[in-house]
């Protein structure tokens, strides 16, 4: 079960927490995938244990922003998107703190220290095994177990989490992500890829062709590849989760209006319970075809008429 209710806070200089033992997962848990959620359910468990609280400590933007701007890291999701698993694996409180010159400055030696002026209550610190961190990233698990025994906090080492042979990490699952191999980004993730959006109106074009569509704008920084997916959509209508299933072209739309903004245009396999305004979740399942430019709305009615049926068969 979630949590009912978790606190954010924009930085470590901002967190205000009740007097209980804090128990913190720290790392950028860009994915929140199955690695990350061991890391989190020993915070969450050693919480519990002491009638404590537990929390997450994590840092936007990446690094590569600060010490390689012209290359950086593109991240899996945003921090909205991060905060809301987070919350599913029952995590109280977030602290987002800013990857900054000044913070990347202190030293390796400094931080636990550092963690526990911000956090006088801390009680354990829970990380992944290849988890480094200071100034030049000198410092090891070992040296944080050695500076918590000095500071009298606990340190949690949580060993890596492997898939078919080979660890997960967020590096692996963008490598997957960027290729459309979505099936094998789910089964690190173990959360199907989503995205959220606000369905804005459109031009009819689908409607137009046979096909209407939920149109979502999505701005992400790593992008799966353009083109048609098996999607889920999910959303509440009058206080009812409601699930879909769908077909959906991500892209720009080369053969009506190519758009300077990216658009996933879902539509849906049965009678479509939702419309302009809806919050919806859309769950991706599966890559079918890149997206394409077509001769004429002919062609292009005919391709999606295909995608449908494809969408089916995955569906059946």
């Amino acid at each position: 079960m979630a949590a009912e209710t978790t606190i954010q806070f924009e930085s470590l200089k901002a967190v205000g927490f009740p007097d209980k033992p804090l128990h913190l997962a720290v790392g950028m848990f860009d994915g929140v995938h199955l690695g990350h959620q061991a890391v989190i359910e020993t915070a969450v468990q050693s919480a519990h244990a002491s009638n404590g609280v537990c929390g997450v400590l994590t840092f936007w933007p990446h690094p590569s922003r600060l010490f390689r701007p012209e290359d950086p890291v593109e991240m899996i999701m945003s921090p909205g998107i991060k905060a809301e698993l987070l919350q599913a694996h029952n995590i109280e409180y977030i602290i987002q703190q800013p990857f900054d010159a000044a913070f990347a400055a202190i030293e390796a030696e400094d931080l636990v220290d550092y963690l526990k002026r911000c956090l006088p209550n801390l009680s354990s610190i829970h990380v992944g095994s290849n988890w480094r961190f200071g100034k030049r990233r000198v410092g090891d698990i070992p040296m944080l177990v050695r500076l918590g025994l000095d500071a009298g906090v606990h340190v949690i080492n949580v060993e890596r989490v492997f898939y078919d042979g080979e660890p997960i990490s967020s590096t692996r699952i963008r490598k997957h992500l960027t290729a459309g191999e979505m099936e094998l980004a789910n089964a690190l993730l173990g959360e199907v890829y989503f995205s959220i959006g606000r369905v804005v109106a459109g031009k009819q074009l689908g409607s137009k062709v046979g096909f209407p569509t939920l149109n979502l704008p999505w701005s992400l920084e790593l992008k799966p590849p353009l083109g048609v997916y098996c999607v889920e959509v999910e959303g509440i209508k009058e206080g009812e989760t409601i699930s879909v299933k769908g077909v959906a072209n991500f892209g720009v739309r080369p053969t009506v209006e190519r758009s300077d903004d990216l658009v996933l245009e879902v539509h849906v396999l049965a009678d479509c319970p939702f419309g302009v305004g809806d919050r919806l979740k859309v769950r991706w399942f599966h890559f079918l075809r890149p997206e394409q430019k077509f001769e004429d709305l002919e062609a292009l009615r005919n391709q999606i008429g295909l995608d449908v049926e494809e969408a089916r068969k995955f569906w059946s």
